[in-house]
C-alpha cells in the first residue's frame, strides 16, 4: 500500500540523492517528490545572513509543497535537507499545520544521547555557525550542558560539485584530527553522507548521518498509530 506524500526541500542538488537513498532504504512506500532551488545556498553565502526576503522565499515553497495533491491524498510532511537554514525552517513549522523537519534535528538528538561532546563536520561553510547554534539550543531546552566542536571540511563541497566524490570523501576525512576529543560526531549535511565510510575508521566513536535519522522521525510524525508501516 503506497505511503503519504511526503515534500524534499532542498538548497543544494548534492543532497537530492541521499535524500531519496534514505527514503529507499528506511520508508520505500512514501511517495515522495522533490522541490530544488539552488539559489538559496548562493545567496545566503553572499549575504552573510538570513534576511526577512528568503524567510519569505521559504514560506512560498513550503505553502507550495504543501498545497499539492495527487490521486491518493495531499502532502503530509515536509522535510528540508539544507542544513544552514534552521530559523527559515522554524517560521515554517509555525506557518504549517503537517509535520515538517528540519534536516538535523533528528541525527542532533540521537547524538545527545551518545554523549555531551558532540562534533559537526560541514562542507558549507555558512552551516557552520547555524548548526552549532541549533544544538546548542535542542541541549539547552532539554536541560542539557553540552560541549560542540565544529570543523569544516575546507574544499569538500566544491570537489563533490565537480564530480570528485572520492575528493570530497577525502576532505571530509581530513577533519578527523579536530574530532578526536568528542563522543560523538555528525555529518551535517545531507550531501556529506556519502563520506561516513572513509570518516568512521578513522574515530573510535560512532560518526552519524543525518538523512536516516530525518527519514526515520518524518516516518513517525507522519503515520498514524497502528498504521500501515
Amino acid at each position: 500500500m503506497p505511503g503519504p506524500r511526503i515534500a524534499l526541500i532542498h538548497a543544494l542538488e548534492e543532497s537530492v540523492a541521499p535524500a531519496r537513498a534514505a527514503f529507499r532504504a528506511h520508508w520505500p512506500e512514501a511517495r515522495i517528490f522533490d522541490l530544488l532551488d539552488t539559489s538559496l545556498a548562493v545567496d545566503l553565502a553572499e549575504a552573510g545572513r538570513l534576511d526577512e526576503a528568503m524567510m519569505g522565499r521559504f514560506r512560498t515553497l513550503a505553502d507550495y509543497a504543501a498545497g499539492t495533491a495527487g490521486a491518493s491524498g495531499r502532502t503530509a510532511g515536509i522535510l528540508f535537507t539544507c542544513s544552514a537554514f534552521a530559523p527559515a525552517i522554524d517560521a515554517v513549522k509555525r506557518h504549517l499545520p503537517i509535520p515538517v523537519l528540519r534536516p538535523n534535528e533528528s541525527a542532533f538528538e540521537a547524538a545527545m544521547a551518545v554523549g555531551d561532546r558532540i562534533g559537526i563536520v560541514v562542507s558549507f561553510g555558512p552551516s557552520a555557525l547555524s548548526l552549532r547554534t541549533e544544538l546548542l539550543a535542542m541541549a539547552a531546552a532539554a536541560g542539557r550542558r553540552i560541549e560542540v566542536t565544529v570543523a569544516v571540511a575546507d574544499g569538500a563541497l566544491a570537489a563533490l560539485k565537480s564530480g570528485d566524490g572520492e575528493g570530497h570523501d577525502e576532505r571530509v576525512a581530513g577533519t578527523a584530527e579536530q574530532l578526536r576529543g568528542c563522543d560523538v560526531v555528525i555529518l551535517g549535511q545531507f550531501s556529506m553522507a556519502r563520506a561516513q565510510p572513509r570518516l568512521q575508521p578513522l574515530l573510535s566513536v560512532p560518526v552519524l548521518t543525518t538523512p536516516a535519522a530525518a527519514v526515520e522521525a518524518l516516518r513517525r510524525l507522519t503515520q498514524p498509530a497502528g498504521g500501515v508501516p
